[in-house]
């Protein structure tokens, strides 16, 4: 079995599971480890995922039995299931996920006593971090699965395989293979001095504030991505763009890829239809600001909250 070198990163990522690549593709091992009372399966019902509420909340990784009769379902080509990986260790536990958004609310929540359905930005919240990643992935394999029924080239009925980490067109004229997607955005803080670029959009909650984002367009590198997107929303030009770090964000299936950016403007010059207003924000008055309907910082789980965060505090170069 592999070891795991798990680096420190943003929610989302770290996945504590090997993902057992040159497996997925063993149908006898995979049905061995369906049929082992060892594995664990995460469900998965409308993009929400079970969480046991208490002192210490925890997503509900292991529950075998709250699935009892429902595994079939997978058989029968009416739950997408997917494999996620093993513990890196002698155990190699197999993770599975399953989606049972087939099924009706009452009929999922009542096989967990004591659980409820959360989405996810509720469970990261709550959850140690390496459960909140497995939780992302699983409903991102998951929403892919449902999203792609069909074949995009020819428009026939689409079948998982390789363990649901692909999908196969049923048309032998066809024979296309689909993957699942991740799409690729830039975020990005933008700094000049003790200054920072901050941006509202009008349906975020009340007094949201965030970095500016964007997503990556074909023949563009990530860092003609930063300069187009910043100039687009806000009018202002930046230079020496510096990677800082990514995160799975899997609302519904992206990568953001953070970087810092130094301003080579100023005038602001926002495009209405991206965004309510940016402004320029001092480093010591967002350190101590106070969340409020007027003004309030990203979520601590997103990447914008830690380029922020890093900022602020000096913990990156400027």
């Amino acid at each position: 079995m592999r070891k795991l070198s798990l680096l420190p990163g943003n929610i989302f990522s770290g996945v504590p599971l090997d993902r057992v690549d040159h497996l997925r593709a063993d149908d006898s091992w995979i049905k061995s480890q369906l049929d082992n009372p060892a594995s664990r399966f995460i469900a998965v019902w409308n993009q929400q995922s079970i969480v046991f509420g208490g002192a210490e909340p925890r997503a509900a990784l292991n529950d075998r039995l709250a699935l009892e009769g429902w595994l079939e379902d997978w058989a029968e080509g009416a739950a997408p299931l997917a494999l996620l990986g093993v513990t890196p260790d002698e155990s190699a536990v197999a993770h599975f996920a399953i989606d049972l958004s087939h099924l009706p609310e009452e009929a999922v929540i009542s096989r967990y006593a004591g659980g409820a359905l959360m989405d996810l930005r509720e469970s990261v919240q709550l959850v140690p971090a390496p459960e909140a990643a497995i939780l992302a992935y699983a409903r991102g394999l998951m929403y892919w699965h449902r999203k792609n029924g069909f074949c995009a080239a020819c428009g026939h009925k689409s079948i998982a395989r390789k363990a649901g980490h692909e999908r196969a067109c049923t048309n032998t004229d066809c024979g296309a293979v689909h993957f699942p997607r991740t799409d690729t955005a830039v975020i990005v803080l933008v700094h000049d001095g003790d200054d920072a670029l901050l941006c509202r959009q009008s349906h975020w909650p009340a007094g949201m504030h965030s970095t500016l984002a964007g997503f990556l367009e074909p023949g563009e590198s990530l860092e003609e991505n930063v300069a187009r997107e910043i100039f687009e929303e806000s009018g202002v030009h930046v230079s020496d763009v510096r990677y800082h770090s990514s995160q799975p964000w899997p609302f519904p299936a992206s990568i953001m890829v953070g970087f810092m950016a130094k301003a080579a403007s100023r005038e602001i010059k926002v495009d209405e239809k991206e965004l309510e207003y940016a402004n320029w924000y001092n480093r010591d008055w967002l350190r101590d600001v106070k969340p409020s309907d007027d003004f309030r910082m990203p979520g601590e789980y997103s990447i914008a909250r830690r380029l922020l965060r890093d900022w602020i505090d000096g913990h990156f170069p400027t």
